[in-house]
C-alpha cells in the first residue's frame, strides 16, 4: 500500500507525484533526551510567545514537583530500557527553583531514567534570579551547563525588551555561572528597536569577550499573542539592515573562534548544544510539564505529544493519573514525515547524513528523489549525494527549501 501525495514547488518546479510507502518501520531507534518545563517566570516578556506565566508570589514547588513525577511515571512504559543522552530544563524561568527542589527534579530523573553517565544537562537561568550559591548548589545536584537569557548589555534595550535583569546583573551571573560548570550558552537579540549596526556588534562584543563558547542569537520578531505584537515598538531596524546586522555577527563571531553552526546558534570546536542537536537530527525527546511537547519513536510508528498548557490544570490532570494531562497523542504519517525530517536537518549548517533519512524515518530516500533533485537544481541544496545540507543560497532562502518537501 503506498499514498500518493502531490509535491508543491514554490520556486517554479512543475508538481509532481510521489509515492511514499505506508508501512515504513524504523530499523533501529535514535537518541533520546528529555526537556522539562517549568511554566513560572517573574515578569512575562512583551516578546514572549513560550507558554510561562508569572508568578503571583511564591511558585507552588512542592505541587509541581509531585505532578512532575507522576506525569515522568506515567511516560515510563513508553520509553523503557531507552538511554537518555541529555536533559534541558527550560521555561519560564527555573532558576526559580530551590536548590532542593532543583536536587529533587533530577534525582527524580536518575531514580527513574536510565541516564548516560555524561549526560548534557542544561538549566536555563535569568540573570534577575541568580545568586552564586544558588548557582554552585544547581552544579553539585548535576548540571552541566547553563543557559542565560541575557538578550543585550544595553541597559536601554533591556528595559525596552521588558527584563528584569541590568547589564550589571548580566555581568555578574555570566561570571557565576562560568564558576559553577564547565558550560555556558548566552541568549542574545539583535535588530532591536532603534538598534544600529555599530550598537548590535558593541552588544556582541562585550558577550565574547566572557571567553563565551557557544551564543544562541535570535532576530527580534513580533510573535502573534504577545504584547509587542499588539503595541509594536517604534524604531525597529528595516531589512536591509537587519541583514547587515546578521552578516556583522556572523563575522564577528567566526573571528573570535565561534562557528554558526545552525540557524542561530554558534560556538567553538567542542562546545556544540548536544541537546539541540538531537531535535535538529530528528532524534527523540520526551517533553514534561505543563504545555511540554515531545516525539518518540517505535518501531513501526512515531508519535508527537502535547501536555496540558496550563500549570495548574496540567498539575491537576498529572496527578490524576489517568492520561489527561496529555492533550495531544498522534501518530505522524509518513507524507508528512519528509518534511518534518527536513524542517529540522536542513537548519544545521553541515546538514547531516544522507544515510540519517532513512534511519529516522524509515522511508526510503527515494520517497523524497524528486524533491531533492529539483532543490539541488535550483542551487539550493548541495550536490553531494552522502550528505542533505542547503547551499548558502539554500540557507538564505531556508523556508523555500524547506517547503519543496511539504
Amino acid at each position: 500500500m503506498s499514498i500518493i501525495i502531490p509535491i508543491r514547488n514554490d520556486l517554479g518546479a512543475q508538481p509532481s507525484r510521489l509515492k511514499v510507502p505506508a508501512g515504513a518501520t524504523l530499523t533501529s531507534l535514535p537518541p533520546l533526551s528529555v526537556y522539562v518545563h517549568v511554566p513560572w517566570c517573574v515578569r512575562k516578556c512583551p516578546y514572549c510567545d513560550f507558554n510561562s506565566h508569572a508568578a503571583a508570589g511564591e511558585i507552588p514547588e512542592r505541587a509541581y514537583l509531585d505532578a512532575l513525577r507522576s506525569d515522568l511515571e506515567q511516560a515510563l512504559p513508553s520509553i523503557w530500557g531507552r538511554q537518555v543522552v541529555s536533559v534541558f530544563i527550560g521555561g519560564g524561568t527555573p532558576s526559580l527553583l530551590s536548590s532542593a527542589g532543583l536536587d529533587e527534579l533530577l534525582a527524580m530523573l536518575r531514580a527513574c531514567l536510565n541516564l548516560w553517565p555524561d549526560a548534557e544537562i542544561t538549566m536555563e537561568a535569568n540573570p534577575g534570579t541568580a545568586e552564586a550559591g544558588r548557582f554552585r548548589d544547581y552544579a553539585a545536584s548535576g548540571v552541566t551547563r547553563f543557559s542565560l537569557g541575557i538578550q543585550s548589555f544595553d541597559d536601554a534595550q533591556l528595559k525596552k525588551l521588558g527584563r528584569i535583569h541590568d547589564s550589571a546583573q548580566a555581568r555578574a551571573a555570566i561570571e557565576m555561572a562560568q564558576r559553577a560548570v564547565p558550560r555556558v550558552n548566552l541568549d542574545m537579540m539583535f535588530a532591536l528597536p532603534g538598534q544600529t549596526l555599530d550598537a548590535c556588534v558593541a552588544d556582541l562584543r562585550q558577550a565574547v569577550a566572557f571567553g563565551t563558547e557557544h551564543l544562541s542569537l535570535y532576530h527580534l520578531t513580533m510573535e502573534p499573542n504577545t504584547v509587542f505584537a499588539k503595541f509594536p515598538p517604534e524604531d525597529l531596524p528595516d531589512d536591509d539592515t537587519s541583514a547587515a546586522m546578521q552578516d556583522a555577527v556572523e563575522a564577528e563571531l567566526a573571528a573570535a573562534g565561534l562557528a554558526r553552526y545552525e540557524v542561530s546558534a554558534y560556538a567553538k570546536p567542542g562546545a556544540r548544544c548536544r541537546h539541540n542537536l538531537n531535535y535538529w537530527e530528528f532524534g527523540d525527546y520526551l517533553g514534561l510539564g505543563p504545555g511540554a511537547h515531545g516525539k518518540l519513536s517505535f518501531h513501526d510508528r512515531i508519535l508527537r505529544e502535547a501536555r496540558l498548557r496550563g500549570p495548574e490544570s496540567w498539575m491537576q490532570a498529572a496527578m490524576a493519573r489517568d492520561g489527561s494531562h496529555i492533550a495531544e497523542s498522534r501518530q505522524v504519517g509518513p507524507d508528512e514525515l519528509p518534511f518534518e525530517f527536513m524542517l529540522n536537518a536542513l537548519r544545521l549548517k553541515d546538514g547531516v547524513a544522507a544515510t540519517a533519512f532513512h534511519e529516522r524515518t524509515g522511508l526510503s530516500l527515494a520517497a523524497i528523489a524528486h524533491q531533492l533533485e529539483a532543490a539541488s537544481r535550483r542551487g539550493l541544496l548541495d550536490a553531494d549525494p552522502t550528505r542533505l545540507r542547503a547551499t548558502p543560497l539554500g540557507w538564505r532562502f531556508l523556508n523555500d527549501l524547506q517547503e519543496m518537501f511539504l
